[in-house]
């Protein structure tokens, strides 16, 4: 493979080994696919800049290495701030009652859009919404915490994988929640 980097998507200046700039992971070389088939505008958006263009969002470390946070489709943008649905995720997984969690960004008149977390308890567990988020508020930045979290068995394709698109039909369906609840609590 002739290139991997994380690379801004707009600029497609490669990032900082920083560890905290995120930007897309893209490659090029002989070993990448030269298109998609009979798609000559899936092609076009994919390759723009020269580089394959995962939709994987990342960080590079100074030792080089590259760690993968997020599908640029699943990230939420709330206010400005970018929320990795994975990251808020894992620490959702890591309350005690807590057997499967997916995030996605619920409309919001005034943020844009706020976390919206559908979690499953475990047999025999109990778990309040204003609970998950608390917990969540003390393990990673207030903004990043879920603003709504729903009880329910998650979606799920034959292969077991969660049917995010779902979820985000259902989080469109429940409305802007600026005007639901007090903005000032967010």
């Amino acid at each position: 493979m002739e290139g991997l980097d994380i690379k801004d998507p707009v600029t497609m200046k490669s990032v900082p080994a920083d560890a905290k700039t995120m930007g897309e992971v893209m490659f090029r070389g002989n070993t990448v696919m030269s298109g998609y088939l009979k798609d000559l505008k899936a092609t076009e958006d994919a390759f723009k800049g020269g580089w394959f263009r995962t939709g994987d969002l990342g960080v590079k470390h100074s030792n080089g290495y590259i760690e993968l946070k997020d599908r640029s489709k699943d990230i939420i943008i709330s206010g400005g701030e970018n929320i990795s649905t994975i990251e808020l995720e894992g620490v959702i997984y890591s309350h005690p009652a807590v057997v499967e969690a997916a995030v996605v960004g619920r409309p919001d008149e005034y943020w844009g859009e706020t976390p919206c977390a559908f979690v499953k308890l475990k047999e025999g567990y109990n778990a309040t919404e204003e609970e998950i988020i608390q917990f969540c508020q003390k393990r990673l930045p207030r903004f990043m915490a879920p603003k709504t979290v729903v009880f329910a068995d998650l979606p799920k394709t034959s292969t077991g994988k969660t049917q995010k698109y779902i979820l985000k039909e259902k989080a469109k369906a429940m409305g802007s929640l600026s005007r639901k609840k007090n903005t000032s609590r967010l």
